[in-house]
C-alpha cells in the first residue's frame, strides 16, 4: 500500500470548446500536491480554450497538446496516457463546476489503499436522484493505474464519445475491481446547459451512436461480459438450491 502524500500522479484533461470552465479545472488541479504532471489535450476547440490556456505557458506541471483538429474524446485519451509519466492517471472532464482538490484525493486514495483497480467519480448533488442514476458507470472523472489501461490503448484511441463503455467493458471483462464513488457538490453540466436545443440533440444522438458502435466493434467484451454475468448468477442460483 502506496502513502497518498507520497504517491505521483498525472491528471489527463480533455477539452473541446471549453473556454468557461478549464480556466477554474486547471487552476484547481495545479494546487494539489498529488499531480507531479498534469497533461491536456485541446481537440481541436473552435472558441477562446486556446487563449485561456496560454495562461498556464509558464506552469512547469502543465504540459498542453493542441490538435489541429478535432480527433474525439478517445484519441484525445489515448494522447495523455501516452505522454504520461506516471503509474497512477487521473481523467478530469474539463467542464466541470465547483471543482474542488478534495476530489483528486477521493478518486486516487481507494487506489493506493488497494481496494480499487479503478475508480470512477459521478457528480451529484441529489442524494435520491444518485441512488437511480443509470449514467454513473459513464463518468469521466476517474482514477487507474497506467499499466492496466495500456493494453486498451489502441481501442481507445478510435473510440470517440464510447471511451467510458469501452473502459468499463474491459475491466469488467478482465474482473478488474471497480469502485463508484459520489463526487458530492460537484456540477458536471448537461448538454442541454452548454448549447442550444438542437445542437444539443445532434450531440447526445451522435454520443448514443458512438457508444452502440463502440459496443459493436468490441463484440467480443460484450460477449464475455454477458457470459460473466451469466455464470455469476448460474452459480449463485446453484448455491442456493443445494
Amino acid at each position: 500500500m502506496t502513502s497518498i502524500e507520497s504517491c505521483n500522479v498525472t491528471a489527463v484533461v480533455c477539452a473541446f470548446n471549453e473556454e468557461h470552465t478549464i480556466f477554474g479545472v486547471l487552476q484547481v488541479l495545479s494546487q494539489n500536491p498529488l499531480l507531479d504532471e498534469i497533461i491536456v489535450i485541446n481537440d481541436g476547440s473552435t472558441d477562446g480554450t486556446s487563449a485561456v490556456l496560454k495562461a498556464f505557458k509558464y506552469n512547469t506541471r502543465i504540459h498542453i497538446i493542441e490538435f489541429p483538429e478535432n480527433k474525439g474524446k478517445g484519441a484525445a485519451m489515448a494522447q495523455g496516457i501516452r505522454c504520461s509519466n506516471n503509474y497512477i492517471l487521473l481523467f478530469v472532464d474539463a467542464d466541470l463546476l465547483n471543482f474542488d482538490t478534495r476530489y483528486v484525493d477521493e478518486l486516487i486514495r481507494p487506489l493506493l489503499e488497494g481496494k480499487a483497480d479503478m475508480v470512477v467519480g459521478h457528480p451529484t448533488t441529489n442524494n435520491t436522484i444518485d441512488k437511480f442514476d443509470p449514467f454513473k458507470p459513464l463518468a469521466g472523472e476517474r482514477a487507474v493505474f497506467k499499466e492496466d489501461i495500456l493494453p486498451l490503448l489502441t481501442r481507445i484511441e478510435k473510440s470517440r464519445f464510447g471511451v467510458e463503455t469501452l473502459i468499463n467493458l474491459f475491466y469488467q471483462t478482465n474482473k478488474k475491481r471497480v469502485q463508484s464513488i459520489a463526487l458530492r457538490g460537484l456540477i458536471h453540466p448537461v448538454k442541454l446547459q452548454k448549447y442550444t436545443t438542437p445542437e444539443a440533440l445532434w450531440m447526445y444522438s451522435k454520443a448514443t451512436y458512438e457508444i452502440i458502435r463502440t459496443m459493436v466493434v468490441n463484440y467480443s467484451l460484450v460477449i464475455f461480459f454477458v457470459w460473466n454475468i451469466f455464470r455469476l448468477n448460474t452459480i449463485e442460483i446453484t448455491r442456493r438450491i443445494f
